[in-house]
């Protein structure tokens, strides 16, 4: 039998029985695959669906708002308001605690995350993000403790000298904290976020910020600055709704169809135009805040969970795949 007639054979019996290979084993004499979006390699889909659980657009959340709350308590401890600074400092090291359990119970074993962190990559955003993240829990937990213990040894130096430094620490990994998730699922294959790699990290910065300073707020703080600051991470927030609902092409369809859009069209609604009327016409009223900043927090944590859904949906579209 020559090589085309056995060729056509393995043809033919491929399609009889709708036998699949195993990933990467071609059977000997076989034709090269061609990948198309329907079938992809080997009957395997051409890009590999994020599995990700809830644990991770949470931590999206949670580790966002605590990177900005650091960056609040560092400014209120600077310009002088030193209860702004404290709560802040608790909320930026609650999240900080709550971050690696996330990460965590999404691997589901201590061991996955613990190997991040045998080497340092500058090009990885993965690796760069893990460090940043022990980072920012080391020095948020740090600058929250060394406060106690200030207050309570208020003669002693070395403690505040700790706490301010773990601050600033705190403070400029929690910049990266609130952007660099956005960088980070913005440097993949998946058709709908790599569309939107310059905008997630201004668009999760924007909702981190708005989120830390609305649960501030809620305390019942009531200072000004945290109300401009949650007034331009709405009107940011705003913007950001108005520019994904122009894109109209199939790659950002999971952005307005199914469960994905309703999700980020909601997060879009509470995070920026309501929160932004609300407190344009509220004014100083601590109800209005109150109201706007417990939008502001839902929106931001829908919209984290909106857009790792879109991303599942997006993988799932042969019409983007290739």
């Amino acid at each position: 039998m020559d090589r085309e007639s056995r060729l056509d054979d393995l043809r033919r019996e491929a399609r009889e029985t709708g036998t699949v290979q195993a990933p990467g084993v071609r059977p000997a004499g076989a034709p090269f695959p061609v990948a198309d979006a329907e079938h992809g390699y080997y009957g395997l889909p051409l890009l590999k669906r994020p599995t990700w659980t809830w644990e991770v657009p949470a931590y999206l959340f949670v580790g966002g708002t605590a990177g900005a709350a650091a960056l609040i308590g560092a400014a209120a401890s600077m310009s002088g308001h030193p209860t702004l600074a404290r709560d802040a400092r608790w909320i930026a090291a609650a999240g900080a605690a709550a971050s690696p359990p996330l990460l965590i119970s999404d691997l589901g074993r201590p061991d996955r995350f613990l190997n991040m962190l045998r080497v340092f990559k500058v090009q990885s955003p993965m690796s760069v993000g893990v460090w940043t993240l022990v980072a920012f829990s080391t020095a948020s937990a740090t600058a929250a403790f060394a406060d106690v213990a200030s207050r309570l040894l208020p003669a002693s130096t070395p403690v505040r000298t700790v706490r301010n430094a773990s601050e600033l620490m705190a403070a400029s990994t929690g910049i990266a904290m609130s952007t660099y998730t956005g960088v980070l699922i913005g440097a993949t294959s998946i058709p709908v976020w790599s569309a939107n790699v310059r905008l997630l990290p201004i668009h999760f910065a924007a909702g981190s910020l708005g989120g830390a300073a609305s649960l501030l707020e809620i305390a019942g703080h009531r200072h000004r600055g945290l109300h401009l600051l949650a007034l331009a991470s709405a009107a940011v927030e705003t913007a950001v709704a108005f520019d994904l609902e122009r894109r109209t092409d199939r790659t950002n369809a999971p952005l307005r169809e199914g469960a994905s859009g309703t999700l980020i069209r909601a997060g879009g609604i509470l995070s920026g135009p309501v929160p932004l009327v609300l407190r344009l016409l509220g004014g100083r009223s601590p109800g209005w805040r109150r109201a706007a900043g417990l939008c502001a927090v839902a929106g931001a944590l829908l919209s984290r969970f909106g857009w790792v859904r879109a991303g599942a949906a997006s993988a799932d579209d042969p019409d983007v795949a290739l």
